[in-house]
Formats: C-alpha cells, sequence, structure tokens
C-alpha cells in the first residue's frame, strides 16, 4: 500500500516500504480474535476467562492457514466439550480430507501449469488464450480453496469437531449476490456483521440519510447510506486480499455489479412478468453461465495482478478472439499434455457430478454411510489411488501452496 501511495504521489511522499515476516495465518486468526472481541463488547459474547480455551479457539490449527472463520459461540460448542469416539463421524471426516487432496492435487495443483503459462505470456497469449486462462483459473481457485477447506473441515470433524462451513455450491449461484453468500461465506458474513452495519447504523451516516433524504428525495436519500456502506465492504475486502490496486479494484468491480444489478431490478421484474421464463430450466441455466462468466472475468484481476494489462487482456477476448487457435495443437504447448487434459476432464465430471448429486439428493457422504461398510471403504480406497495415481506432483511438478495461504 505504501508503494501504491508513492506511485500517486511520484515518490513526493517520503514513505519508505518495511519488510516484515508475519506468522501464518495472521489474517484469519486476526478475524477471529477482533469478532470475540466485538462480540463481547456488544454484549452477545461472555468473556471466556480460561487463558487456554481462548487461545485454542484462535489458534485452532485446521483452519488457520484459509478459514473458514469461526465465531467463538459456534466454534465453542464442540471444540470444548467431552469427544466420544463415533466410527461414523471419522470415517464421514476421512472421507472429506480425501475429497478435498482430490481437488487440491488431482485437478488445482494439474491446472497450474496451464495457467501459470497463459498468465504470464500476455504479450503472445491472447483473444481465445485469455478465454481459457479464465476459465482454467476460475476451476483453479475453486478446486484449491474448496479442497482446502474440506481437508480443514475433515481434519476437526475426525476429532469431533464442528466448524462452520465455508462454500455452498458458488458455481451454481444465479447472480452475483447470491454468489457471495455462497462463496467464502463465513467472510462475508464477517464484513457484514462487523463492517457493513456498523456504518450503515452511525451516527454520522444517519445524520447523512436524513440529509440526503431532504434535499435529494426519499429514492435516493434511502440509496446513501446503503451504497457507501457497501463500498467501504468491498474497498476493505479487496484490501484484505492484498494491498495493491488489482485487489482494490477487484473488490469495487464487484461492488458496481452488484449495485448495478439491484437498480435493475425493475426491470427484471417487467420482464420477467412479460416473458414467463423465471423458473424454467433454461432460463435458469443461462442465470448460471452468465454469472460464472461474470464472475471469472472479474477475478483475471487476480491472475495479472496489473490493472491496466488486465482491462487490455480481457478486451482482446472481444477484439482478438479466434476460436481456431484452440484447436491447432497450440494447447499441449502450455505445459498440459493431452492425458493431463483426459484427467481434468474427467475431475471436472466428477466434480460437477457431485454437486449436482448435493443439489437433488443431498450430502453424498451421509448417502454413503447408510450404505454397507464394504461401499464406502471401497470409495475411499478408490478415491486414495486415484490421488496417488493422478496427482501432480513428481518429476515436472512443484508442490503448489493453498492459494489463499497468501491472504
Amino acid at each position: 500500500m505504501i508503494q501504491n501511495i508513492n506511485d500517486i504521489l511520484h515518490g513526493v511522499s517520503g514513505l519508505h516500504t518495511v519488510n516484515m515476516i508475519v506468522p501464518m495465518g495472521i489474517s484469519f486468526y486476526t478475524f477471529q480474535t477482533m469478532g470475540y472481541i466485538i462480540d463481547v463488547y456488544r454484549g452477545k459474547q461472555s468473556v471466556e476467562k480460561n487463558f487456554f480455551k481462548l487461545a485454542l479457539f484462535v489458534s485452532f490449527f485446521p483452519q488457520l492457514v484459509q478459514g473458514p472463520i469461526s465465531r467463538f459461540h459456534d466454534l465453542s460448542e464442540t471444540l470444548f466439550s467431552k469427544h466420544y469416539f463415533e466410527s461414523n463421524v471419522v470415517v464421514s471426516g476421512l472421507m472429506r480430507i480425501l475429497w478435498g487432496y482430490f481437488k487440491k492435487v488431482v485437478i488445482a495443483d494439474r491446472i497450474i501449469t496451464g495457467v501459470t503459462t497463459l498468465i504470464h505470456s500476455p504479450s503472445y497469449y491472447q483473444g481465445a488464450y485469455v478465454f481459457v486462462a479464465m476459465l482454467f483459473y476460475a476451476f483453479e481457485l475453486y478446486c484449491d480453496f474448496t479442497g482446502g477447506i474440506d481437508i480443514t473441515i475433515g481434519i476437526a470433524e475426525v476429532m469431533g469437531i464442528r466448524v462452520t462451513e465455508n462454500f455452498n455450491l458458488p458455481y451454481f449461484s444465479k447472480n452475483i449476490k447470491e454468489y457471495w453468500n455462497r462463496w467464502h461465506i463465513t467472510m462475508g458474513t464477517w464484513f457484514t456483521d462487523y463492517i457493513f452495519y456498523p456504518i450503515s447504523v452511525c451516527k454520522p451516516m444517519l445524520n447523512l440519510s436524513k440529509f440526503s433524504r431532504k434535499h435529494f428525495g426519499e429514492v435516493i436519500g434511502k440509496r446513501v447510506t446503503v451504497y457507501l456502506s457497501a463500498f467501504v465492504v468491498w474497498f476493505t475486502t479487496g484490501l484484505w486480499h492484498g494491498a495493491a490496486w488489482n485487489f482494490i479494484v477487484w473488490g469495487l468491480m464487484n461492488f458496481v455489479v452488484i449495485m448495478v444489478s439491484q437498480e435493475l431490478e425493475p426491470l427484471y421484474e417487467k420482464f420477467h412478468r412479460r416473458f414467463s421464463v423465471k423458473g424454467k430450466v433454461p432460463y435458469e441455466a443461462f442465470q448460471i453461465l452468465r454469472t460464472f462468466l461474470l464472475m471469472s472475468c472479474i477475478r483475471m484481476f487476480d491472475c495479472y495482478r496489473d490493472v491496466p494489462l488486465t482491462f487490455k487482456m480481457v478486451g482482446t477476448m472481444f477484439t482478438k478472439f479466434n476460436i481456431g487457435e484452440l484447436f491447432n495443437g497450440s494447447l499441449l504447448s502450455i505445459g498440459l499434455s493431452m492425458a493431463d487434459y483426459i484427467v481434468l476432464l474427467v475431475g471436472f465430471i466428477v466434480v460437477f457430478t457431485v454437486s449436482l448429486f448435493k443439489v437433488r439428493v443431498g450430502n453424498v457422504r451421509t448417502v454413503l454411510l447408510q450404505k454397507p461398510p464394504i461401499v464406502y471403504f471401497g470409495i475411499m480406497a478408490v478415491m486414495i489411488m486415484l490421488i496417488i495415481v493422478f496427482g501432480a506432483y513428481g518429476i515436472g511438478y512443484d508442490s503448489s501452496q493453498f492459494i489463499y495461504n497468501q491472504f
């Protein structure tokens, strides 16, 4: 952030950057500690007088790296209670751990090779290649992040500890607001509870609301405080991801799209009254695809890490798109072989099938545990073999840390 200030002021600020070594997971246990302190201050949480219990809550190791961000009253229910061995609970936790490793090692760590090649050569890979990089990164991030969370929740479950869910099939969302209610859920609720609501009801904001209603009318007046509070939330969300302009613009782009979408709701309602498409499978599929592509496009600020370059590369998808480039064999020169593409395709199908099963039937592990032990132990054995055989490691691969470690 200091470097950004110096860039804006062209070096006249006189500020100097300082290199600091910070503990792993500092942002996540800072969130948890702040949430606890604020809840105590608000009277929503009693003070934990046992230092060791509080320290255990703050430093509970599975979620230090990338969350979820737990609230004290939620995690403490099972963290501090007595635990007894329950075979079904242990098996369920182990299945979730294996599922997380499958997504991380087989899919995310394999596809990252292609993403890195496409992103690091922007002068060569433009147009249709940017579109491929966008899709690849969307799947890489999903499998990396949700895979890590699966491992975290699975480890806790094996020990009989219940951790808050952090994802709920975000790529099935029909709009961006719904997407953020499904993606990194604990972070979204944290920013809502501890930043959005306090800002929106603070005295200066209430005075601004009265002033706006008086001078600009009820329609504009009631929006000013909501939009300003949302702006602060999304600016802070971007800043949390990294003190760099690409993350700040990423956060503000989400803010703009959500606000525009809310303003267009009356038009959506007129459209739905005119055309009876709401609730129809084709239209819902269109909404899901639209949201997925829009979020993937915004996420390119995370890939290129440079705001002007990101706008330029996204623009090439519309000005230099040549689909023939994708079928001339060039995609085999980005570090992925035909065997890799086959593994990734099968992996995507498996992940999509499991997600669809969850939507229509319910939790896969719950269903499997109702079967004879030979069934779910057999599936676990197959998962272990798949991870060992098709995991992306060994010669030619580097073990990749989880993407959200950097945050």
